[in-house]
């Protein structure tokens, strides 16, 4: 199995996402040692945005472009998206969506005649299917009966990815990490329960 593990928050290894997504990372790999990782950092500016002549690319299937650093980012990014089994994104919730490192990302990934072709009935991926596991950090509470902020993050990234062909999303999150240390410990208590309800009920 091949686990590719997606660090989006300029934090690093310091944010409450990476260590989320980490112990996902670790979870996985205990029901499968032989397991390979491939980290992918792309929070703190590590990951450009998309050049015009990839724009380009996406505007016309007859376009006449080059071979730019931007093109070869996305082959590389999407390469490694098909060879991984599991997908583990950690992300953390900037202005109640993704953040723009998650969403250059998208822009590489997400790629017209490529990962998605266009026809009668609409945008079709060609992505096979795989667990995508998205581990999200975020200042406020925005899910259950006591949200208190909207949820753009999880509907934009299950729309997203689905139309690549990646469908088979779980969202794990710590919450109010804004609140103080309390309320930090309160959300790791529930992430854990969480993690270990879903990996135990795997069998």
């Amino acid at each position: 199995m091949k686990i590719l593990h997606v660090v989006c928050s300029p934090r690093g290894e310091a944010s409450e996402s990476y260590g989320l997504s980490r112990k996902i990372v670790a979870l996985l790999r205990d029901r499968a040692p032989a397991a390979t990782l491939v980290n992918r950092v792309i929070g703190g500016n590590a990951l450009p945005h998309i050049d015009a002549n990839y724009a380009l690319t996406q505007h016309s299937a007859t376009a006449e472009t080059t071979q730019s650093d931007s093109v070869a980012q996305s082959d590389e990014l999407i390469r490694e998206l098909e060879d991984s089994d599991v997908v583990v994104i950690g992300t953390p919730m900037h202005n109640l969506s993704v953040p723009s490192a998650l969403k250059a990302w998208i822009d590489h990934v997400v790629r017209a005649r490529r990962t998605f072709n266009t026809g009668p009935g609409g945008k079709v991926g060609t992505l096979r299917d795989r667990p995508v596991f998205v581990a999200v950090a975020s200042g406020g509470r925005f899910s259950g009966a006591h949200a208190r902020q909207p949820d753009f993050l999880t509907p934009y990234l299950t729309t997203i990815l689905g139309m690549v062909g990646l469908k088979d999303l779980k969202f794990f999150s710590v919450q109010r990490t804004g609140l103080g240390e309390e309320a930090v410990a309160e959300a790791w208590a529930h992430a854990d329960e969480a993690l270990q309800a879903h990996f135990s009920s795997l069998g």
